[in-house]
């Protein structure tokens, strides 16, 4: 675990793929064809928490939905890349428009199509129901399930390393 945090010191962008991570990875659709999430809110408190400690927040995904613009918009993130069946070229862009370098972002997904970004970023991050292949490509497997509080787990972590989790869990015991 020290390894981790270690890394965790330097991160100064967390990359969130949506599906299986910030959700269980079930999509529910309507009678009309809309495609409906259900979000965890206390991983959502988390990643408020992450930002008001100073790192930065973004979110890629391969699908395109309108709840995920919402729920961004709630969390206060503006870093959001949908429709990306390829994610490389999106942490790329992401990569130059904010003027960072991949070891000062962590990247969190649960499948296949994240390899190519958690390969290349500083810090790796999966979820427990992640296949066995991409688990062994993760600098860490969270304890929490996608969609069951594995989002917080990540965001306390990093907290935690570069140690703002106690200033910002004291606001709320004023």
């Amino acid at each position: 675990m020290q390894h981790i945090l270690e890394k965790a010191k330097n991160i100064r962008l967390v990359i969130f793929d949506v599906d299986g991570v910030l959700t269980d990875g079930t999509l529910y659709l309507t009678d009309s064809g809309e495609e409906i999430k259900a979000f965890n809110s206390q991983d959502g408190h988390g990643l408020k928490m992450l930002k008001a400690s100073g790192v930065g927040i973004a979110l890629i995904t391969g699908r395109q939905s309108r709840c995920v613009d919402l729920k961004a918009k709630d969390w206060g993130v503006t870093i959001v890349y949908q429709g990306a069946k390829s994610k490389l070229p999106a942490f790329e862009a992401m990569l130059k428009e904010q003027q960072m370098d991949a070891a000062s972002c962590a990247y969190v997904g649960d499948d296949l199509i994240d390899l190519p970004v958690m390969l290349r970023c500083g810090l790796a991050i999966t979820v427990p129901a992640a296949p066995a292949f991409v688990k062994r490509h993760a600098h860490h497997v969270t304890r929490l399930e996608g969609g069951r509080g594995a989002v917080r787990e990540i965001c306390e972590l990093i907290m935690h390393a570069q140690e703002t989790l106690d200033a910002q869990l004291a606001a709320y015991l004023k």
